[in-house]
């Protein structure tokens, strides 16, 4: 569970909660006030109608299943990565090349399985390099898809919750005969526009936020394998790699490297 995810969901329900208890000196039945179904259907509802009418129902379906990378993001570890390609390396200067078929057919990540596969099959290494690059660029190209579609509803909820108070306001304007109720009435017609903000900066726009994070390391961890993937077709030594490789991690991360017995023999 993404420790980040859950306690700023906890901190942010605790600050409205805490907020609106003290407007109303912990009065929690004024407080209550704030829970209003109709509005809550309103902005909930007509977010998602104007998300499915401007995105692929596809990219809405994907969007949402995608939401639980929020709370369990991917293991990525790029040191480990680095790792295992630097392990690759030693198979292939030692064992040749074709050997690491064998190390290709136990491994789970499919992209560097593939890559792999590749350079066994003697493929030139521009067109490796080509493909691996072109998948990346899809991949990324999905994840910025979904991150997209939550962008949408964070764009549109608020406007949804201005039009579930201009709706209550007209009705409110239709019956002036009790002033005394107008406070009340009015403070009701706000409360879609404050659902509106809820829903774009506690939900909508922080999962996009966290799903491109995600995504922009994914795409460090892909960029890491292809240029040692690249290096072991060369032939390089695979120390040099591994210092290659390290390149590409901040210096707190640098330490990882080489352990596990990474640099120090096969896979």
């Amino acid at each position: 569970m993404e420790r980040g995810t859950i306690i700023g969901l906890i901190l942010a329900i605790f600050a409205l909660v805490i907020t609106a208890l003290l407007q109303v000196n912990f009065n929690v039945v004024d407080a209550l006030f704030l829970l209003n179904l109709p509005s809550i259907i309103l902005v909930l509802g007509g977010a998602i109608a104007s998300t499915l009418i401007g995105v692929p129902f596809s990219s809405f379906v994907r969007a949402m299943k995608a939401g639980r990378i929020v709370f369990r993001p991917p293991v990525l570890d790029p040191a480990e990565a680095i790792n295992k390609i630097v392990g690759l390396a030693n198979t292939a200067r030692k064992e040749g090349v074709l050997a690491l078929e064998d190390s290709a057919a136990a491994m789970d990540d499919a992209f560097l399985k593939k890559g792999i596969m590749l350079i066994v099959d003697g493929t030139d290494p521009e067109l490796v390099k080509g493909i691996m690059e072109t998948e990346l660029a899809y991949i990324d190209e999905r994840h910025g898809d979904v991150a997209s579609t939550y962008e949408t509803i964070g764009l549109f909820a608020p406007s949804w919750g201005m039009k579930g108070t201009l709706i209550a306001l007209i009705l409110m304007l239709l019956d002036l005969e009790d002033i005394a109720a107008v406070g009340p009435n009015m403070a009701l017609a706000l409360i879609t526009t404050l659902y509106g903000a809820i829903v774009a900066s506690i939900w909508a726009n922080p999962f996009a936020s966290k799903l491109r994070q995600v995504s922009k390391e994914e795409t460090l961890l892909k960029t890491v394998l292809i240029e040692g993937m690249l290096s072991i077709q060369a032939g390089e030594n695979p120390r040099i790699i591994e210092e290659k490789l390290k390149s590409f991690l901040a210096p707190a991360l640098r330490s990882d490297v080489g352990r596990d017995g990474g640099s120090g023999g096969d896979m």
